[in-house]
């Protein structure tokens, strides 16, 4: 259902032409052979235009709607996202593109022994420039976790028992997929990568990036990281908590600018964060009452070992060792660290406590 409400005087001009042709009107010309066509319904009652009810517009003429609409400053448009496959015209490539998969998947829960009801998976090209090309292949795929789904899974996915009754994910299929693929992207990937190497190992030899962590949303203005937040606004809306759909949302969003001061699409910052080298660091025998001012830093506690640690860019090594010195420990102190890249990054192989033969600076 959709109802044209009154446009303001001073913009009505811009409205001739867009409201006076029926379903069996005359084509303007051109028109017949460019037509993706979309019939809007309204409900008895609504306020519409002359003979707009039962009536075919051309994605161009939704699109100028759309550019009324939110020229007032009183509306802004969403449109549904289906599943863009191609990007950039395949003339614009170099002719050294990369493979990438976007990757998701619904789950019984958000703990470690949870298990994967839903994978999705996204195959694609790209380059180094962060420029998507195509969407070029796809996974939607059920299974069955072997026990009744959560009341909440089913509220939040929509997927309900009977739906993932008997289903097994194809193994040779997600292999054949993320096979020479380049980079594993997901939307939080400290969740993800861990589900699926649990449950297929390939995952365990490629190099991953996260669409939450690696792009610079918040340089770009956006206050929050959610998928849903970010479609929004971007001007799109999709069918969330289901993972092919997440899957291809992901995609159109890092295809897009990152912002609308320069060309670097999200792809692109991506790319330069999931390819830093990092560190993992520990501060080991640090005091007791260092341990609020730690938090703060964002070092994370492991109760088991009972030690803090942090992840930081290789880059920022020294300086950080420099204010551990000055702000924790009364004197110098050699203290354990591991270089992280992608091919570990998101992984809960990763120790979260110093594993023996960690380097020590």
């Amino acid at each position: 259902m959709l109802a044209f409400g009154e446009v303001p005087s001073s913009r009505s001009n811009e409205q001739d032409g867009l409201f006076d042709r029926g379903r069996d009107g005359p084509e303007r010309d051109g028109e017949a052979s460019s037509r993706h066509e979309r019939t809007i319904t309204t409900a008895p009652g609504d306020a519409v235009p002359v003979d707009a009810a039962e009536t075919t517009y051309t994605v161009e003429e939704l699109e100028r709607f759309k550019e009324i609409l939110e020229s007032t400053g009183d509306y802004r448009v969403l449109r549904r996202s289906g599943a863009v496959r191609d990007f950039y015209p395949s003339s614009t490539g170099n002719g050294s593109l990369l493979r990438g998969v976007y990757l998701d998947v619904e789950t019984t829960g958000l703990e470690s022994a949870d298990l994967i009801i839903e994978l999705g998976l996204v195959v694609f090209e790209y380059d180094l420039r962060g420029r998507i090309y195509r969407v070029v292949d796809e996974l939607d795929e059920f299974e069955d976790p072997g026990r009744p789904l959560p009341r909440e899974i089913v509220q939040l996915t929509g997927i309900h028992d009977d739906q993932v009754k008997g289903k097994v994910i194809d193994d040779r299929r997600v292999a054949e997929l993320v096979s020479g693929a380049h980079l594993v992207i997901a939307h939080n990937a400290a969740f993800d990568r861990p589900m699926v190497e649990r449950r297929f190992p390939i995952f365990k030899e490629l190099s991953w990036a996260c669409s939450v962590s690696d792009v610079e949303w918040s340089r770009a203005g956006f206050r929050n990281r959610k998928l849903e937040y970010l479609a929004m606004r971007r001007g799109f809306f999709y069918a969330s908590h289901r993972a092919i759909s997440d899957c291809y949302a992901g995609v159109e969003l890092l295809s897009a600018p990152l912002d609308s001061t320069s060309d670097e699409t999200a792809m692109a910052s991506l790319l330069t964060n999931s390819g830093r080298k990092g560190v993992r660091l520990w501060a080991l025998g640090s005091p007791f009452e260092s341990k609020d001012l730690l938090k703060s830093r964002r070092y994370r506690w492991n109760a088991e070992a009972k030690v803090w640690w942090r992840d930081i860019q290789a880059d920022e090594h020294e300086a950080e060792l420099d204010w551990l010195m000055s702000s924790v420990y009364s004197r110098r102190q050699a203290l354990p660290y591991l270089e992280v890249d992608a091919t570990v990054r998101y992984s809960n192989r990763l120790p979260t406590r110093p594993p023996r033969g960690a380097a020590i600076k």
